[in-house]
């Protein structure tokens, strides 16, 4: 008998000890939960945010005559007939140095086609188009918010073109063998410092022959263009080339 109740009182001292024991670290438990918790909490607010973008003031600009250093328009003045404008950066030909107090200098030509007849048909079976007038305003487009129209031309393309050209009362012919309207160099010159981009507005003033060798079939039309051209920053453009400098020494 004594040694089953010193077994029963061992077994139930071991098990109070146990209990004990047990509810001893539940206060720890709970502390390290909440700091697992609040660690997982804190890698979640570390997540990178996306990289924001660098792009360069002048390339927000769009604009196809920028990334090309040249652009062919055309509007169709009649069913198969197309008048053509292209227009091409001339000095600088890089047109990521086209900055608001260089020089810009730009060529463009204007000319015709009709589909309805090969190219290489006589004058009497083309569809004739004479050009009488052509302007080009601008308007620049300003971090600062303002507009400028800086660049201004307007001429009669008779006056543009040796005097040998096919020309009438109508103006200058533009579906002739020698290559209709070609001006090798026109200069935008000083910009506002806060210009990113310039539009120029082109404005031709024509004359089409509804049918092929009929001189009372004319009609006058206007066909407008507009060229975006993304203008860069002045220091910016000097970086990149002491960049590409640097880059380039040995």
């Amino acid at each position: 008998m004594s040694v089953s109740r010193s077994s029963r009182r061992a077994r139930l001292l071991a098990g109070a000890a146990i209990i004990a024991a047990a509810a001893l670290p539940l206060t720890g438990c709970a502390q390290l939960v909440d700091t697992f918790n609040g660690a997982s909490a804190g890698a979640a607010d570390r997540v990178p945010e996306p990289a924001q973008s660098t792009a360069a003031p002048g390339l927000e600009f769009d604009s196809q005559f920028t990334y090309d250093g040249s652009v062919a328009l055309s509007s169709e003045v009649a069913d198969g007939l197309e008048v053509r404008l292209d227009v091409w950066a001339a000095d600088p030909k890089r047109t990521h140095e086209w900055m608001p107090m260089g020089e810009k200098t730009f060529g463009f030509a204007v000319n015709v086609h009709d589909s309805r007849v090969d190219e290489k048909a006589v004058l009497t079976q083309k569809r004739r188009v004479y050009i009488s007038q052509i302007a080009i305003t601008s308007q620049t487009a300003q971090t600062g918010g303002q507009v400028s129209t800086p660049f201004q031309f307007a001429a009669d393309p008779r006056t543009l073109v040796p005097t040998d050209t096919l020309r009438s009362d109508r103006g200058l012919l533009l579906n002739s063998f020698q290559g209709g309207l070609h001006v090798p160099e026109t200069t935008i010159h000083q910009l506002p410092p806060d210009t990113f981009g310039v539009t120029l507005q082109f404005q031709l003033t024509i004359w089409v022959e509804g049918t092929a060798n009929d001189d009372t079939s004319f009609g006058q039309q206007t066909v407008y263009h507009q060229l975006p051209i993304a203008i860069f920053p002045q220091a910016e453009a000097t970086d990149t080339a002491d960049t590409t400098t640097e880059e380039q020494a040995p």
